[in-house]
């Protein structure tokens, strides 16, 4: 339970700045930023900020990796009284920062005296998912690959799951330089219940200027392309290439347009 004696603190703001493009940033977030006198955040998710925007701010930016030394500072700053935003990419309730910052809070007992907000963003799924169409039409996972923090049994037996159960599956993470075979085992075990024959999406910096989208089965699919900037989406045993789109059908067709009027409700 938090603790009721009112806070002393500035407010701490955990802030999804959406996929990359400034016009994805909703105006929540935007007016989060404005509200910060400090930003914290990974380098690469800071340089995601409009420029105006952050030369007007403190920051506090550091490269992969320094996620707790970045939260911390984040809440140290709040306690001395300055308004701070940490800022991840996509939203930050999605493999993103939210999550720490509330757990460091907890694991402090700060939770009562820091005034915390999560601020959503434009997920990296959702962004990916309009370049390539409408594959998430129906129930889908998502499954990150990367085994950093997850054992990679763990991720194998949910990509097996997922795949038996009919899942249209978004992998996050799927390759980086030194995790250069989990991809190629994940398509492997998918496709080992799918077939190599499924349609599947490959979204490499999706809003961004190096934006690339490919749509190709898993066997076809050019995989050494994926990065740690990519979404990859294997479709379900619906869903099909449509004018060079992935198309997870809802049902509508099928129920609307067959059957008597008194189905149609």
């Amino acid at each position: 339970m938090s603790a009721s004696f009112p806070s002393t603190s500035a407010p701490l703001t955990v802030v999804g700045l959406g996929p990359g493009d400034t016009a994805l940033c909703t105006p929540q977030a935007l007016a989060a930023l404005e509200a910060a006198e400090l930003l914290v955040g990974y380098t690469r998710y800071i340089e995601l900020i409009p420029q105006e925007l952050r030369d007007r701010k403190r920051i506090m930016a550091t490269g992969m990796r320094g996620e707790m030394q970045r939260c911390q500072h984040a809440i140290q700053a709040a306690l001395d009284g300055v308004p701070t935003a940490v800022v991840s990419s996509g939203d930050a309730g999605i493999y993103g920062m939210a999550g720490l910052v509330l757990e460091l809070l907890d694991a402090q007992d700060l939770l009562g005296r820091v005034p915390v907000e999560i601020v959503p963003g434009v997920p990296a799924l959702a962004a990916a998912a309009a370049l390539l169409g409408a594959p998430l039409m129906h129930d889908f996972a998502v499954i990150s690959l990367s085994d950093l923090l997850t054992p990679w049994e763990v991720i194998e037996r949910r990509l097996e799951h997922a795949a038996v159960g009919d899942f249209v599956i978004v992998l996050y993470n799927p390759r980086s330089t030194h995790r250069d075979w989990q991809l190629s085992r994940a398509v492997e075990i998918i496709a080992g219940h799918t077939g190599a024959g499924r349609p599947a999406g490959l979204v490499r910096q999706a809003y961004r200027p190096q934006q690339a989208v490919v749509v190709a089965t898993l066997g076809e699919m050019p995989w050494h392309q994926a990065d740690m900037l990519s979404i990859v989406v294997v479709g379900n045993s619906q869903t099909r290439m449509a004018g060079g789109k992935l198309l997870t059908p809802r049902g509508y067709l099928a129920k609307y347009q067959t059957g008597d009027a008194s189905q149609r409700r």
